[in-house]
């Protein structure tokens, strides 16, 4: 049964999108089977994978509003191993249609159970709020990562994050962990920034991931070329952040981080 994750901050601007496209890539290019899921109506992780999303006739939008089977909405992505599970603007008229539906919060439980079993892991891209279908996300996970941009409004809003965990907890889903909080756009040349992860590590101690997304030209770059930053310059820093953060990941759990794992 593959293990699902949701990468989540209802801060905008903090690297949510960008790790759930390449950890899910690094991970592919482990050879372990990725879907990613993009839960967010702007459609970046589409686009970032290079699916126009105004021709798609079916989305994350169907799917989860049981008017289409996931499997006739899933594309097979250029990335060996990995999936997508594309999504349209259109995906905003869910947060409305769902709130007066009974079991509102488990509509994402439902569409991914069919294909729990292809995948080793499901990565859920949010939207970058603490609406419906985030809450949805957080109710079909097992974990959740929280990437924290290393600046000076990092822990803004954090709490109200790890409330809504709490809360999906102790409601809706006892089952779901954080898998960790991830700095992003580090700049080691900033003081501010080395002083942000030292705080950040002070107050959360091992929930931190010891692996560091720094700042990166390339991995900028990719989204606007419609390939995850592995595909773009695996040799680049961007890309090796990524296989870093895919291999503490396998690691945390008792995975094997290589190319070759047992199925």
């Amino acid at each position: 049964m593959g293990k699902i994750i949701s990468v989540a901050n209802q801060k905008g601007g903090v690297g949510k999108t960008t790790t759930a496209v390449n950890l899910s890539a690094a991970l592919a290019v482990m050879e372990y089977k990725v879907l990613l899921v993009d839960a967010d109506p702007q459609a970046n992780a589409t686009s970032g994978l290079g699916i126009n999303s105004d021709e798609l006739e079916k989305s994350a939008y169907e799917c989860f509003m049981g008017q289409a089977d996931i499997h006739d909405c899933l594309i097979v992505t250029d990335a060996p191993n990995l999936t997508l599970l594309p999504t349209r603007i259109d995906l905003v008229g869910a947060e409305v249609e769902l709130v007066n539906e009974k079991n509102r919060e488990y509509f994402i439980s439902r569409a991914l159970e069919p294909v729990r079993d292809d995948y080793d892991f499901i990565i859920i891209d949010c939207s970058p709020s603490l609406g419906l279908i985030t809450v949805n996300a957080l109710t079909a996970s097992d974990s959740v990562i929280i990437p924290i941009q290393s600046e000076y409004f990092a822990l803004e809003g954090l709490g109200k994050l790890l409330n809504t965990v709490r809360i999906v907890q102790t409601r809706l889903n006892p089952k779901l962990n954080i898998e960790g909080l991830l700095i992003t756009m580090y700049d080691s040349r900033l003081r501010l920034a080395r002083q942000v992860v030292e705080d950040v590590r002070s107050h959360f101690k091992r929930l931190v991931f010891d692996t560091l997304i720094y700042r990166n030209t390339k991995l900028a770059e990719a989204p606007s070329y419609g390939k995850s930053v592995i595909m773009y310059d695996a040799t680049c820093a961007g890309a090796v952040n990524y296989l870093n953060l895919a291999t503490e990941l396998l690691r945390r759990n008792k995975m094997k981080p290589t190319a070759t794992h047992d199925n």
